[in-house]
């Protein structure tokens, strides 16, 4: 009798000492059966108060959370694979990860971002690549306009997302192709009208005053993301401030005569030496752009990620996880960036060497920071003006979207971590 009350004492014990209290999500390529929807657990949880740790490197880039059972209850109720973990296992994970002969590291979630995606009001969330990830994945954002912005709104977000945006008022270089379509009419309409009711008599210049707006929020601490057009198109209105590079078409009136020559590259987020385009037909703002002159067959379009040390360099290293470091490729108005037009102080994190262009870059702004992603959609390879929707369903684990949401959790990241 007494030998066996012993022995039950022994495994109550040896039970506890097992029980889980911790839930990893593991995100390499064989055992998490929804890649993107686990973004939106860890976002969850921090929302939720519970501390994140971002595991870079392990397994894809995985995500350990404190074991409760409305995480293990999301985690099902959202498809994402998960498994329960020991404290013993945990920390032998957390051990393996500090080795300094290991390529890891664990960065603490502390808080979830607030986020804003720069959006037209009426825009269909397809329209936007970011909108679309976030909204599968059931991370809340707040969509925010021009009219938000200049009224400092941006004072209440750490992140912002800018996407299929022309900052220069030529209206998306879209004359070409759409000046009669009835959708590009009214959108012009709409943007003058905008432009008037915020007490500016041309588009180009109220767009500019935001894109001021947007650099001082970055400048200021915040955290900007960049896709397609918004990427070069921004940059260009900074650098054409008191220029006019718009034509008749665009502002009424004629633009500057040799405007090329008062462009001033230092007003620049990432960009430099690049040459406008002139013509008012053509679907493209400068050289900065590779869409035109690239050579690539569409079955073989893929882009590398850089792989950094995660000990001394956390920040790219926590923008470039991924469960594979070769991206497929897909066009955009701006697709990829030729790479030497970028600022030598700006990390080229993605890439593709052999055609000279940069797809994924990111750099620092007074105490805040950006990232560009040049295309429009990773999993719609050539996205045209009125193509349906991309069903993400279809895309659960997809890398290309992957690096959107990394950028999404960025400023979760405690601050001590990222200035080491």
């Amino acid at each position: 009798m007494h030998f066996k009350k012993t022995l039950y004492i022994l495994l109550f014990l040896v039970s506890l000492s097992a029980k889980a209290s911790f839930v990893l999500l593991p995100m390499d390529p064989e055992t998490q059966q929804n890649h993107l929807k686990a973004y939106g657990i860890t976002y969850w949880a921090l929302d939720k108060q519970y501390k994140v740790s971002w595991l870079l490197n392990y397994r894809g880039g995985s995500f350990l959370l404190p074991d409760a059972p409305e995480i293990r209850k999301e985690c099902q109720i959202r498809g994402v694979s998960f498994e329960v973990l020991s404290d013993g296992t945990a920390n032998g994970i957390l051990e393996e990860i500090s080795s300094p002969s290991q390529n890891m590291e664990t960065v603490v979630l502390e808080k979830a971002p607030k986020i804003a995606v720069y959006t037209p009001k009426g825009k269909q969330p397809w329209d936007d690549a970011v909108t679309l990830v976030l909204t599968y994945a059931e991370i809340p954002f707040t969509p925010i306009y021009d009219e938000e912005v200049l009224n400092d709104a941006l004072l209440l977000y750490d992140w912002l997302h800018l996407h299929h945006e022309d900052f220069t008022g030529q209206y998306g270089k879209f004359f070409g192709a759409y000046r009669n379509a009835p959708w590009y009419i009214e959108q012009k309409k709409e943007a003058e009208a905008l432009a008037t009711k915020l007490g500016y008599s041309k588009v180009s210049q109220e767009k500019l005053a935001v894109s001021h707006k947007i650099r001082n929020f970055v400048i200021g601490g915040g955290f900007m993301f960049a896709m397609c057009s918004a990427t070069d198109s921004f940059d260009i209105a900074l650098s054409a401030e008191d220029v006019d590079i718009c034509e008749t078409m665009f502002d009424g009136d004629a633009s500057d005569a040799n405007y090329q020559a008062k462009i001033d590259y230092s007003k620049t987020f990432a960009f430099k030496d690049y040459t406008l385009e002139r013509n008012p037909v053509a679907y493209e703002f400068s050289n900065i752009d590779v869409t035109n002159t690239r050579r690539v067959l569409p079955d073989v379009d893929y882009f590398s990620l850089m792989e950094y040390s995660a000990k001394w360099d956390p920040i790219p290293t926590m923008l470039c996880q991924n469960h594979t470091q070769l991206i497929k490729g897909f066009m955009g108005q701006t697709t990829a960036f030729q790479s030497d037009l970028i600022k030598s102080n700006i990390l080229i994190m993605g890439e593709n060497k052999q055609n000279g262009e940069a797809r994924y870059i990111h750099g620092t702004k007074g105490k805040g920071m950006f990232t560009y992603y040049g295309g429009h959609d990773p999993e719609d390879y050539k996205h045209q003006v009125g193509d349906a929707p991309t069903v993400l369903d279809l895309h659960p684990n997809s890398p290309g979207y992957r690096l959107i949401l990394n950028n999404v959790l960025f400023p979760a990241a405690r601050k001590k971590k990222l200035k080491t």
